[in-house]
């Protein structure tokens, strides 16, 4: 055998030797690579089934907030007309009052007068003048 045929077979060999060693790098980033896929797939099928799972929850928020909303407009639609009744109902039996004890009426009415006047001078005169 002589020098150039046993260097070629060295070549060669050292050829196949690299062709080998760059196919399982191929294979290696190959198989990576379906490896990621498959992962990727598993999340984004772990983010649909979350994302299915919430959607009914955050829809049945939604509708609880809307009741709760609504009670409460139908509750404070409740306290003021509740709260209209009484007025008139004070109002009545005031003006019946008035009606059935007039002398009585002007004389309270009087003196609740003279009283809001006579806070109003004391509250006055404790101010200092600017």
């Amino acid at each position: 055998m002589s020098i150039q045929t046993a260097t070629d077979k060295v070549a060669d060999n050292a050829r196949t030797l690299a062709d080998d060693v760059l196919q399982s790098a191929q294979d290696a980033v190959q198989s990576t690579r379906k490896v990621a896929d498959k992962s990727l797939e598993k999340a984004e099928e772990g983010v649909k089934a979350l994302r299915n799972q919430t959607d009914p929850v955050i829809d049945d928020l939604a509708a609880r907030a809307q009741e709760l909303a609504s009670r409460g407009i139908d509750y404070c639609a409740e306290t003021s007309a509740r709260a209209r009744r009484q007025m008139q109902q004070a109002a009545d039996a005031t003006t019946r009052y008035v009606a059935e004890e007039p002398t009585k009426s002007l004389v309270i009415a009087a003196a609740s007068g003279a009283l809001l006047a006579t806070l109003l001078m004391m509250a006055s005169r404790r101010r200092p003048a600017y």
